[in-house]
Formats: C-alpha cells, structure tokens, sequence
C-alpha cells in the first residue's frame, strides 16, 4: 500500500502544534481574562465582548495558517513517500510517535501508522506461505514469538547483542532448544485489548501458513508486550483457537500486570492541573496520551476493563479478575530490581525504575501454572537481553 510518510509527519506536526500550544496557550488566556473582567464588574462588559472578538480571531487565524502549512510544507511527488522505516532512527520515531498518539493515527488511518506485523529485516512479513517461507528458509516446528513494549520496536531484542558476539534471547533459542524466533512489532498506542485481538489472529494466520506443521509455541513478551500476550490468549482461549493448545509457556520480561508507577504519577498529576481553569489546558495536552499508555495505570489488558469508563478520573482502578485460560500456557515472571534484594526500600519504591516488583510478579493473575523469578541489580531495559536472565528463560523452558 502506497505511503507519503512526509506529508503525514506535517499533518501530525501542525495537529500537535494546535493541540500544545495554541489551545492551552488559549485556554490560560481566556482562564485569565475572565477573572480579571469578573473582578472588575459590569463597567467591564464592552472591553470583554471587544477583547473576546479579537482574541477569538487571532487563535482562529493561527490555527488556519498552522492548518495551511503543515500539508503545504510536505514534499510533492509521488504517492510513495517513505522515510520512517529506511533507517533504525526512523523506525525509532516511528514508534516513539505511535507509542504517544498512536490510536489517534489509527482512527485517522494516518501514514505513520504503525500496523501489526510480524517483522524480518527491518521489513513486515504478510503472513502467507509464499513470504514466510522465503523469510524463513529453515523454519522449524518450534516458535518462539517475541512482542516487544512500549515505544519499542523488534530491534529492542538486539539491546547488548554488539558486547554479546551478536546473541540475543531469539539466536540463543534456536541454536540451543531450536526454536525459530519471530517478531513482532505493533502500533503501542493502541489499547492493549485491541492489540491482543490483532496478535491472536496473527499468530493464527502464522500458524495456519508456516513452512512446516507447528508443533510447540512460546510467547515471550517485555514489559507491555507481556499484557498484549495475555490478552491475545484471553481472546484465543474464548474462541478455542487451535494455536493456544500448542502454546505451552508465556514468559513476561518485566510486565506491569498491577500497573505502572509513571503511568499513575501521570494520571494524578493531569487531574491536579485540572483544578484551577488555568492549568486546566495543560491537563488536557497530558491527557492527550495515548489508550495504551494509559491503559498501563493498572495493566487493563480486557475490553471490559477500559469500556464505559473515564479514563482520566484519578486513580481508579476498574480492571477485572480474569480466569486462567482453560487450555492455557504456564505463566513465567521474570522481575527485575534495581537494588540487589528486592525488599530493600529503593527497590520495592522504585523496582527496574519502570516497573515495580509486586506488579513484575503478577500477583493475583490467574493461570495454569506459574513461576516467579527475581533478577537484582537491574533496569527494565536490561531484561531484554541479559545471560542469567536467558538461563532462567531456557530452563523454564525444558522443565529444568
């Protein structure tokens, strides 16, 4: 499908300018007038109406001309404008700029739009025989199938793979247990439930196509790729889908099943600003974030978790016990501290720097069987590629 990434990166540009600065800088402007003029009384009705008049045409004129030159100033030419995914920095923003807004590039079918996918060389793989199997030329029957988290995209899994002769969890799995690794990279920005519902189906098309009959699969997901794993088995055990019977372990790498601190830092910070008209505008450019970042306040990974619900009242919680899939993996946690021990105060306050320890644990979230691992001394981001945590992922895997 034909893309000008250009001409969509000035679209969201000139969207993003109305939406912090000129509307919040409007809002403390009108914020601020009306309790000068409700100070003064009647006598300063004629001035307001006047000031009203050409405050409104100004902010008005600058959202035309911001309106105007943001398409104005992309490049003309042909249809096919792609720049975000010819090199690592681009694909880098491309999922920073999903991460923040990207259910909103969604709903605008926006050409920066990230669309879920499985991933080889830099390049989506459609999930049909033909393409899989000329990206996977020796394709095994064992798939390890990595989502990656927020803001991320697959080349996360290469973190320290340079100091590591080239090794990554993916290399490692196939050269030892010989698995063939898969990933996956989608829109961050979405809430989580929508992404489970995409993964199932992907998966159910990988598997349906693959070069050779599947016979074993491991979900490995980090951070809020562990939410969109489980709730891409939650909506494969629903409609018994096939590929969840195969599918004999979930290993979550950091995963915010009770939330994350940030996310609610964020939340509560919004609603503070709302209190006094003017900083009320500037709670609306916080609230502006994505569903899926919020949808990391207390790890929502069910629709009806987030539906029918306000999502930027203070600090509620209305995610639902959900029951463990009825044919459903193993559940492995795998948490992370930044002290060594994780009952030390820095480390229980401030767990991988990201996540904390009791939510990296998954306390309460049912499944068929469980494990529990802690790693001390490390951040989020080290998860991601890290020998002793590799180890422990592998021996889950064997039973050992």
């Amino acid at each position: 499908m034909a893309r000008n990434e250009v001409k969509a990166l000035a679209e969201l540009a000139a969207e993003t300018l109305d939406q912090t600065v000129t509307t919040p800088v409007q809002g403390v402007h009108a914020a601020v007038a009306t309790r000068v003029f409700r100070a003064i009384g009647p006598p300063a009705e004629p001035a307001r109406s006047v000031h009203d008049g050409i405050a409104s045409s100004v902010y008005g004129a600058l959202r035309v001309v911001g309106a105007i030159s943001g398409p104005a100033g992309a490049i003309s030419g042909p249809d096919e404008v792609r720049v975000l995914d010819r090199s690592p920095r681009g694909r880098f923003a491309q999922a920073a700029i999903n991460a923040l807004v990207g259910d909103r590039l969604e709903e605008s079918a926006s050409d920066v739009r990230i669309e879920l996918a499985v991933r080889r060389l830099g390049r989506d793989v459609p999930a049909a025989p033909e393409a899989l199997a000329a990206a996977f030329p020796e394709a095994t029957a064992r798939l390890a199938i990595f989502i990656h988290g927020l803001g991320e995209d697959e080349r996360a899994w290469q973190l320290h793979a340079t100091e590591q002769g080239g090794a990554s969890y993916g290399s490692r799995l196939r050269e030892d247990l010989g698995f063939t690794p898969v990933y996956v990279r989608y829109n961050t920005g979405l809430h989580i439930s929508e992404n489970g519902r995409q993964l199932a189906a992907l998966i159910g098309e990988v598997v349906e196509h693959w070069p050779t009959r599947v016979g074993e699969i491991v979900l490995i997901g980090h951070s809020m790729g562990g939410l969109v794993a489980r709730s891409a088995c939650q909506t494969a055990d629903a409609s018994d889908e096939p590929w969840l019977r195969a599918t004999g372990h979930l290993v979550f790498l950091g995963s915010p099943h009770l939330g994350a601190p940030l996310e609610k830092f964020v939340n509560a910070g919004s609603w503070c600003l709302a209190i006094a008209p003017e900083s009320r505008p500037f709670a609306g450019v916080l609230n502006a974030r994505s569903a899926g970042i919020k949808d990391l306040r207390f790890g929502y990974v069910s629709d009806e978790d987030w539906q029918g619900c306000e999502p930027d009242a203070l600090l509620t919680n209305t995610r639902r016990a959900v029951p463990a899939p009825r044919r459903g993996p193993a559940f492995h946690h795998i948490a992370a501290t930044l002290t060594a021990g994780s009952r030390h105060p820095l480390g229980v306050l401030a767990g991988d720097l990201l996540v904390r320890y009791a939510s990296a644990t998954g306390r309460g979230i049912a499944a068929s069987r469980t494990t529990i691992r802690h790693f001390g001394g490390r951040n989020h981001f080290d998860l991601l590629n890290d020998p002793e945590v590799y180890a422990h992922v592998r021996d889950c895997l064997t039973g050992s």
